[in-house]
């Protein structure tokens, strides 16, 4: 059973996906998954691999849940180690050179469920170590 938060999380990643198509992005793999984490997507551009966190909340939830309003501020410290180890082991399996250039994005998705819009931002290299 897919749950709410599932739902929501689904429809951040595919709004995320149709920005970074436009974008010039090429969409290489999406909910890459170890047993240490997860990345949502992960694309290229140009030469360069970018591993991309989606965050999404409603315009109301994350006031009402005591988050902060901002989507991209929920990428606490634990989440970016996950996201850093698991985008090195996807460069290692994938057998990427040593000398490629990768970054971790984050992508803040903010949805109006009664205005049915979302606002979208984009922060390059959000998380590194």
């Amino acid at each position: 059973m897919v749950t709410p938060k599932r739902k929501l999380g689904d429809i951040g990643e595919k709004i995320a996906r149709g920005y970074l198509k436009k974008q010039g992005y090429q969409i290489l793999e999406q909910n890459y998954q170890k047993p240490w984490g997860e990345i949502d997507i992960i694309t290229q551009k140009n030469k360069e691999i970018v591993f991309v966190e989606v965050k999404t909340r409603t315009v109301s939830e994350g006031q009402s849940l005591g988050y902060s309003p901002y989507p991209e501020e929920n990428v606490g410290f634990n989440k970016k180690q996950k996201v850093i180890r698991t985008a090195q082991t996807y460069l290692l399996e994938k057998k990427y050179p040593l000398e490629t250039f990768w970054q971790i994005d984050v992508i803040a998705v903010e949805l109006n469920i009664q205005t049915r819009k979302a606002n979208l931002k984009h922060i390059k290299n959000a998380i590194w170590q």
